[in-house]
């Protein structure tokens, strides 16, 4: 591992926020304990999690992706362990494609873990405000199967949603009943999610409008969770008894975060569209020395 100054960027979607490694050629390959430290809000730059940016022709598990999606994100979460997805990354991850030029304003793709995910970067605002930006999350999996989770002394029922990596899904009467969320909280019964869980925990603020909380699997209570506000939309559509593969029609939900709003549209084919803004906040170098302590 080299001791040269590596290039990094910081930002965040819905302030769900990430540091960002480009490294095109792969050449970094940074172990767990690295990622963690990245991520490190007092020891390190501090992130929800880490974007490293790479072609997918040179990644091992994105090679077979290159010919649809030259971009791989190879995302990790803040303890530094492997994520399938994260939605609301790939916002920021087009939009450091965006600022590098080497994405426009329009269509691209963009292979992760859970397949490539399609991309629509909207057009900026006459006033300069970088446009939302649209991800093809792809199609919800509803496993069959009772499952509860616990926080702050309570208990509720769950529904299971897989957007690519796993939710269960609470309905509760106010948010501040999930507690502090310092734990992961347990879920039952644990051989529905052999992997862990992203929790979330739901009220409904109107029609079509629901607010959550998430403590993610990996990162602990974050602001936003772009997967999980796509699984809280499907689990409130058919709690309130709307199926678009049934009806034939389009359904949008508003999900609000604590880091801001998402619109989540579920398509009669099944498909599922996130938007909302991404931010790149900073760019710099890590230093040297330090990188010899992090990577040694």
């Amino acid at each position: 591992m080299s001791t040269a100054p590596i290039a990094f960027l910081k930002g965040h979607g819905t302030e769900n926020d990430f540091v960002i490694l480009p490294d095109p050629e792969n050449a970094l390959d940074p172990s767990p304990a690295a990622v963690a430290r990245l991520c490190d809000r007092r020891g390190g730059i501090g992130g929800d999690g880490l974007l490293h940016v790479v072609r997918s022709a040179a990644h091992p598990e994105a090679a077979g992706m290159a010919a649809r999606a030259e971009w791989f994100m190879d995302y990790r979460n803040g303890d530094g362990s492997v994520a399938e997805m994260c939605g609301n990354g790939v916002r920021v991850f087009a939009r450091y494609l965006q600022r590098a030029g080497l994405a426009a304003e329009g269509d691209l793709a963009v292979a992760t873990r859970a397949g490539v995910r399609r991309v629509h970067i909207a057009k900026a605002g006459a006033d300069g405000t970088p446009g939302d930006i649209t991800v093809g999350m792809g199609e919800a999996l509803l496993p069959e199967g009772e499952v509860s989770v616990t926080a702050g002394g309570r208990s509720w029922p769950a529904r299971h949603v897989n957007m690519g990596n796993p939710h269960a899904v609470a309905f509760v009467e106010d948010l501040s009943h999930a507690g502090a969320l310092l734990e992961a909280p347990p879920v039952e019964p644990a051989t529905a999610y052999p992997d862990g869980a992203n929790v979330e925990f739901v009220v409904d603020r109107g029609p079509r409008h629901v607010a959550m909380r998430v403590h993610e699997r990996g990162a602990g209570e974050t602001r936003s969770c772009g997967t999980g506000a796509c699984a809280v939309m499907v689990a409130a559509a058919r709690r309130d008894g709307a199926d678009p593969a049934i009806t034939g029609r389009p359904e949008t939900y508003t999900v609000d975060l604590p880091g801001g709003s998402l619109t989540i549209t579920e398509r009669p084919d099944g498909g599922i569209e996130m938007t909302g803004p991404a931010e790149i906040v900073a760019e710099g170098t890590l230093d040297p020395d330090w990188l010899a302590t992090v990577f040694g």
